[in-house]
């Protein structure tokens, strides 16, 4: 069935979810002694071209959790959060995921934090049933046939539909050039499911081009492009490679205006000039005034200097969930925690956050981001119906 999006701003006040985790004598909360911390694992990468993503992650993770704590914990419990750097590679996805089960005990986990490294460790999630959290892997594949895995963000299909919605109901696009990193499985599937949209509306993609992740000269797929003349391009893919793509989009003289997705997240702090004007979908706006946004950018802002992006936010928001889940439970036995989370629904930073029998958030607002002055405007939201 093809997918429509409701138009217009959602005027969606959200109110969070207040936490109180009230210290009572009962339960059988992690297990052990009253005293004992809730251990719980969070992994991305903090280091490398795409730190700010694990950055922004284990550090909404630690404020969600000092918030939590200073609230009486769970049950009286105090959480206790274990923080690993990645690097975005796989082989120290699995090398972290068996030093928190093996070494640090912990009895749940957040993350990972991008697709590659979700996917890495999903076979050990599934087979030690541990349950994971994923604030942010969007790939389709994490949580099929992986009961212990959910996540809190939408779905790549999900926001490139919507992507290529917003290209066709309010940019009204009838062409699109399509560049992307064929090296990479979220660029790629992004790339499809958007290009999935135009074939069924009829409309011209009058380019789909791969690129590698080693390339740095883009001049001759941007002139195939240019040559094309379509009305917008579709950059699916993190926000270093679209920085670069960016300038030398600038440096030829095009003039189309650019789509993109989450991994544009924090792309104006080095190319600012360079994508003024552009749209991307994202998991919640920074000038949204909702409440339950401002609070979370006021409070993330003064512990950190700095402001979130939306990773943050869903790092944010999953360990709430989390925390929810395990105090539900009245447990920490990784099954317990697991139906606790099938069943929760929480209000929080990017909206309302429920499972659908795959572990996937389902009907996620969708932020329409237009970047101006360096800032991010908030457009409209979407939803899929």
């Amino acid at each position: 069935m093809k997918k429509r999006l409701l138009s217009g701003v959602l005027a969606i006040m959200l109110i969070a979810s207040v936490f109180t985790f009230a210290a009572c004598g009962g339960g059988d909360t992690n297990g052990g002694e009253d005293s004992d911390p809730i251990k719980i694992g969070v992994f991305g990468p903090t280091s490398g071209p795409i730190a700010a993503y694990g950055s922004a992650v284990v550090n909404s993770v630690k404020l969600a959790v000092e918030e939590i704590n200073a609230n009486g914990g769970i049950d009286g419990r105090m959480i206790e959060v274990y923080d690993y750097d990645t690097k975005g590679d796989r082989a120290e996805a699995i090398s972290t995921y068996n030093r928190l089960r093996d070494q640090d005990e912990v009895v749940a986990i957040i993350g990972g934090t991008i697709s590659g490294e979700t996917l890495a460790v999903k076979e050990l999630a599934i087979e030690d049933n541990m349950p994971m959290l994923t604030p942010t892997a969007t790939a389709a594949d994490v949580t099929i046939d992986a009961p212990s895995i959910f996540r809190a963000c939408f779905l790549d299909p999900y926001q490139a539909a919507a992507a290529a919605r917003f290209s066709i109901d309010t940019l009204e696009a009838q062409s699109v050039a399509i560049l992307y990193n064929s090296d990479d499985a979220y660029s790629e599937g992004l790339a499809e499911s958007y290009k999935a949209v135009f074939d069924e509306e009829g409309l011209t993609v009058t380019n789909y081009i791969g690129y590698t992740t080693n390339d740095v000269d883009f001049s001759t797929a941007l002139t195939q492009i240019r040559n094309a003349d379509p009305d917008v391009i579709f950059l699916p893919d993190y926000y270093d490679s679209v920085g670069q793509i960016a300038t030398q989009i600038r440096d030829m003289g095009l003039e189309q205006v650019c789509v993109g997705v989450d991994g544009w997240d924090s792309v104006e702090i080095d190319y600012a000039e360079q994508v003024e004007g552009y749209y991307f979908v994202n998991h919640f706006a920074k000038t949204d005034p909702d409440p339950t946004v401002q609070d979370f950018i006021a409070a993330f802002s003064e512990k950190y200097d700095q402001e979130p992006n939306a990773l943050g936010a869903l790092g944010y928001d999953a360990t709430f969930v989390m925390a929810e889940a395990i105090k539900n439970a009245g447990s920490t036995d990784g099954q317990a925690i697991i139906d606790a989370l099938a069943s929760i629904e929480y209000k929080g930073v990017t909206g309302t956050i429920r499972f659908d029998e795959q572990g996937d958030a389902t009907q996620k607002d969708i932020a329409i981001i237009k970047l101006v002055d360096g800032k991010h405007e908030l457009v409209e939201k979407l939803v899929v119906e």
